[in-house]
């Protein structure tokens, strides 16, 4: 039997996002155990999160907004805790109750040929506010203040299912893998060549392609979020996808953010606020944070990083 450590991948679709685990190990079959069990894990969370599904967790408490509490599981409950301090911390740029911006107003899905109504945009703004998220912790209920409100993971779902699925593989007995979740990826242990593992950030006009830097990393969490990825283009002009919750629009002036933090539900969490407040103010937030670490480009290309990274450009072909 060959004894030599390989790594052994899987690729599949979750959460709407693709989403690759990859284990080091000797043993295929283990191995391949190891990440069914992993996949089985981030399904039970999709089925907790969705708004896809009437019955999920994440619906019946959008369902019951202005009207009652709605009793939920402790994860669901924390995770929600954790996000209402990261609102706070991010004064907002961060927000759960996002999901009131239906896709009425902005479907990066399809084709998107002019800006939506500014009124209407104020008015789904208007819903959009973490303060109104009422936890009660002796009971563990959750109540949205206002009716029309909702709340989605879309900003930090990802990135909890990626560190709970690394989680599970480690109590399994990996010692080593990675859990990629469209981007958000969390890692652990070493190559089989006992190397670190090594992160390629995408170069924001060539995002398919190729990666401007590239980042050795170990027990370390990683989460990119850029402008290339889905976007509007409305009389010439690029529209990110990612949506400032106090305007209703799109943000611009960043091409992409890329945070380092000891998860993935704290650097996905973390990288849409940046974008959300812009260079200066973004870098300011994290360069006050212990552990985390940004890369930011600008619509002009302009590299900034916080002060504490080093990152190597890639050797010329």
């Amino acid at each position: 039997m060959n004894q030599t450590p390989r790594i052994h991948q899987r690729m599949q679709r979750l959460m709407g996002n693709r989403f690759e685990l990859s284990v080091v190990s000797p043993n295929a079959d283990w191995a391949n155990d190891c990440i069914s069990d992993a996949i089985d894990e981030i399904s039970r969370i999709e089925r907790l999160l969705t708004t896809y599904s009437d019955d999920s967790q994440t619906n019946q408490i959008n369902a019951q907004a202005g009207i009652r509490p709605v009793p939920v599981d402790e994860e669901v409950f924390a995770l929600i805790a954790r996000s209402l301090r990261l609102s706070a911390l991010t004064q907002g740029a961060f927000d759960i109750t996002y999901g009131s911006m239906d896709k009425r107003l902005w479907n990066f899905d399809t084709t998107l040929t002019e800006l939506p109504d500014p009124k209407t945009a104020r008015q789904l703004v208007r819903l959009i506010n973490y303060r109104n998220v009422v936890l009660d912790a002796e009971q563990r209920t959750v109540f949205l203040k206002e009716k029309g409100m909702r709340i989605g993971f879309g900003g930090i779902g990802k990135g909890y299912a990626a560190e709970q699925a690394k989680r599970i593989l480690r109590e399994r007995g990996v010692v080593s893998g990675i859990v990629n979740a469209a981007g958000d990826l969390t890692t652990w242990g070493t190559q089989p060549n006992g190397q670190p593992w090594t992160i390629g950030i995408a170069d924001p006009d060539q995002a398919k392609h190729q990666a401007f830097s590239y980042l050795a990393i170990s027990d370390m969490a990683v989460a990119t979020s850029g402008s290339y990825e889905k976007y509007a283009l409305i009389n010439g002009k690029r529209y990110a996808h990612t949506i400032d919750p106090k305007t209703g629009y799109p943000v611009s002036g960043i091409k992409s953010v890329t945070i380092l933090a000891p998860n993935a539900e704290l650097a996905d969490a973390l990288a849409t606020p940046v974008m959300v407040m812009g260079v200066r103010v973004g870098m300011d937030l994290i360069n006050q944070m212990r552990h985390i670490a940004c890369i930011i480009i600008d619509d002009n290309d302009a590299l900034y990083t916080s002060t504490n990274i080093r990152i190597t450009a890639p050797a010329e072909a």
